[in-house]
């Protein structure tokens, strides 16, 4: 055998080992001004700035979107087709990626039937261990899903195997969808009295709903020349055959002044238009007319399990699959812990991991029945890392945005461990983050700034920490700031009495909430401050609650119109130059006609990323030249809506070119939550989560209630912008309003006149009050987590 000989090493590294930077050269994606920046590889990277100084720009629109789109690139064109499609960020080099995996804050879908199980394979898996050991047998795992409805058929169908033959067929599927609320758990139950006046006939206008006149072609006419019912003879009097057909008949077409048209029952119809569209998305009076004409009730046949009664019958050690989702999660994994089946081990371990992988991230206390359209964006977030905790992938980089939003500061420590777990696994991990107890653990920091928008947009420092400190950026001025514990608070002018709660976790929960003051709600993730605040406090017209639902709108939509401050200036356009306020809106008669308003043209490439430009004709600025001859203090309607915040609150201020206080009024309001450096026409889905919370608070301002309910409003702040919100909850107060904040930045409790401490853990081992007082005897008594946490950061 010949002797085997060593290959001699080359002296130096390996060229391989030399690609260990992601580089950035001229990225202008938004605000962006030409940042260059060069990233270390399998390290963690925290980026830091203001609202809107551009982290998400540089993170998640520039590193991670080029990352997906290269990957996206490597399928065949045809796969890429049913993919979504993306354009290349406006970078000039961008070197040594690799593969991102990002976990943001968007919520999870909130169809009715998805859920935390349905979203994180974990029901899957429930699914067939309970098709393998459940008894009674009843079927397959479709038969445990309440996504699978049972179905059953016969007929004839045609073998072609030879000579043809017709044969007699009998097919059956058994599925777990409960077939009364068709899976959803709730079933609902719409007010006849609300849809039409049965004292009148359908020709004297007998339907109340928003939008169906008497003379509506679409809807009314279909009713009254159907040929089913009597147009002139009111509703009360209609035969039985009559009402059911008015208000249950299967889709059927007929024929009205010739055209084919197709008459349905009222009830489907106000199903399929009104019942199958998100809520929060209705305009405002029909919103109202749902809210008055639909109640919603857990489902009698199900008891809200959503599945049938076969599914919930089969059982493992007295178990069913909806015990089983019903229960919180750390509680499921110490079951499945117990069952001991070689048969199915390579299952239950796979389930034992995922469970084991929500405890380990802090979401232990939630069940997998719950709708994954509850979740909080922080909760969405961590349950989207599960799948990647166990994960071995390796050079991959993680992208986080705020992974500490919503965590108690007990909780805080847990998700750096995390964090930290996967970088050392051989990962990078960039994180957008604003709490010092997150940026504490960065190898690197990447501070951008100065300012937000049009201020913002370069990179201010590069560093460590401890060189960030050092610097004298906001952030870095800011990094040690501690809110100090008032020396008097003041003194409550009322209360609001909640008793026996038990709304989710709350455990009979007696208190009263002070009234004309700061209160606080404390406590760690799942210990019951949302459901004892928006599930006890009566929404009734005095109390206005602006929590973290996102805003709904398009990329036509910005602050101008979402606040209604477009209203009294398309209105001061028009009487200033005699003319109709509609020109003065691009989505209306002053549009451009070539982009219909956009100001830009999509040009669709197929499988291609669809390209936008600058629209020619209006040179992006939506409206038709005719438009931009008309002015109001010498300003066309497209300079006011690139004006931001601050510069239209002086042009519309009494002194300034165009006093009008109707906008005036409403622009202060943005200035006063913050936000001065938005463009009044910014379209709304570039905002940031904070800032569109901000907007929501601003809006709701000049409203009338009494009681300010806020969901965690810190939401996305950097340290000096708490600073500001503080200032304006102060403003609230003192004007007379009370403030009830669900909170768990500790400046925002130092601040507070009142706390109400919830725990003391979460899930069944929450539920209580365990603290109420003012933050000096919450800091003095150190008797709950949240006091400990406080009491070290005032540094007491």
């Amino acid at each position: 055998m010949a002797p085997r000989t060593k290959t001699p090493q080359p002296p130096g590294p390996h060229a391989a080992d030399s690609h260990d930077l992601i580089r950035v050269h001229g990225a202008r994606e938004n605000n962006l001004k030409d940042v260059s920046i060069e990233l270390p590889k399998r390290r963690l990277t925290v980026f830091t700035g203001v609202s809107g100084s551009g982290k998400s720009s540089l993170v998640f629109a520039t590193i991670a979107a080029e990352s997906q789109r290269l990957i996206n690139e490597t399928y065949p064109a045809f796969v890429q087709g049913f993919m979504p499609s993306q354009a290349r960020p406006d970078v000039d080099v961008l070197d040594g990626l690799t593969t991102a995996i990002i976990v943001d804050q968007q919520r999870m879908g909130s169809d009715p039937r998805s859920t935390v199980g349905t979203a994180t394979d974990a029901n899957a898996m429930l699914r067939i261990l309970f098709s393998r050991l459940g008894k009674p047998h009843i079927g397959p795992p479709g038969a445990f899903a309440f996504n699978v409805p049972s179905v059953t058929a016969s007929g004839a169908i045609t073998v072609e195997r030879g000579n043809k033959k017709t044969e007699k067929a009998t097919f059956s599927r058994t599925g777990g969808m409960c077939p009364r609320c068709e899976g959803r758990g709730s079933v609902s139950d719409i007010d006849l009295t609300q849809l039409y006046d049965d004292s009148k006939s359908i020709a004297e206008g007998a339907f109340t709903i928003p939008g169906w006149k008497s003379d509506s072609w679409w809807t009314v006419r279909i009713y009254a020349e159907s040929g089913f019912l009597d147009p002139n003879k009111p509703i009360a009097k209609f035969t039985k055959r009559e009402m059911q057909d008015f208000l249950y008949k299967e889709p059927t077409k007929v024929k009205v002044e010739g055209s084919t048209l197709t008459f349905e029952g009222l009830i489907p119809k106000i199903q399929k238009s009104f019942l199958s569209k998100d809520r929060e998305a209705m305009q405002p009076h029909i919103r109202e007319f749902v809210d008055r004409a639909v109640t919603f009730a857990t489902c009698p046949e199900c008891e809200g399990t959503r599945l049938t009664e076969g599914a919930r019958s089969s059982k493992i050690k007295k178990i069913s699959i909806a015990d089983a989702c019903a229960m919180e999660i750390r509680d499921l994994a110490e079951w499945v812990r117990g069952l001991n089946e070689p048969s199915v081990a390579p299952l239950l371990e796979a389930l034992q991991q995922t469970l084991d992988s929500f405890v380990e991230i802090g979401l232990g206390y939630i069940s997998l029945d719950r709708p994954s359209g509850t979740l909080s964006g922080g909760e969405a977030q961590r349950v989207k890392m599960i799948r990647h905790l166990g994960s071995s992938l390796t050079d991959v980089t993680y992208v986080f945005d705020e992974p500490t939003i919503g965590l108690h500061p007990h909780d805080i420590q847990r998700m750096n461990d995390l964090l930290l777990r996967l970088r050392d696994k051989g990962n990078t991990v960039l994180v957008v983050e604003h709490k010092p107890e997150a940026i504490a653990i960065a190898d690197h920091v990447v501070d951008l700034g100065p300012g937000a928008g049009t201020a913002g947009g370069t990179v201010c420092f590069e560093g460590t920490l401890e060189g960030l400190r050092d610097s004298d950026t906001v952030t870095g001025r800011h990094l040690d700031d501690r809110a100090v514990l008032k020396d008097e608070v003041r003194k409550p002018t009322g209360a609001l009495e909640i008793r026996g709660a038990t709304a989710h976790n709350l455990q009979d929960v007696d208190v009263d909430v002070p009234l004309g003051v700061l209160t606080v709600i404390t406590g760690v993730a799942g210990s019951g401050k949302s459901s004892l605040v928006h599930g006890s406090i009566p929404a009734g017209e005095n109390v206005i609650s602006v929590d973290q639902s996102p805003i709904k709108g398009s990329r036509r939509s910005n602050p101008a119109t979402y606040t209604g401050l477009l209203e009294p200036i398309r209105k001061a356009f028009a009487k200033a130059n005699g003319v109709k306020p509609a020109l003065f809106s691009a989505n209306s008669e002053g549009a451009c006609p070539t982009c219909n308003g956009a100001g830009v043209i999509f040009t669709d490439l197929g499988v291609m990323a669809s390209v936008s430009s600058p629209c020619e004709d209006c040179e992006g600025k939506r409206f038709q030249p005719l438009v931009l001859d008309y002015h109001l203090g010498g300003r066309d309607i497209s300079e006011v809506l690139a004006m931001s915040v601050a510069e239209a609150e002086e042009f519309f201020g009494s002194s300034g070119e165009a006093p009008l206080p109707a906008a005036h009024k409403i622009l202060d309001r943005l200035a006063d939550v913050g936000l001065g450096y938005l463009s009044l026409g910014q379209p709304l889905t570039t905002l940031s989560g904070g800032e569109r919370q901000r907007l929501k608070l601003a809006t709701h301002m000049g409203d009338k209630g009494g009681t300010y309910v806020l969901d965690e409003p810190t939401t996305g702040l950097h340290l000096a912008d708490v600073e500001q919100l503080l200032g304006l909850l102060d403003r609230l107060v003192d004007s007379g309003k009370s403030v009830i904040v669900i909170e768990h930045h500790q400046a925002v409790m130092a601040h507070a006149d009142w706390i109400i401490d919830l725990g003391p853990g979460a899930g069944h081992d929450g539920g209580k009050i365990v603290f109420e007082g003012t933050p000096a005897d919450l800091v003095a008594a150190r008797s709950t987590l949240t006091g400990e946490h406080l009491a070290e950061y005032v540094g007491e």
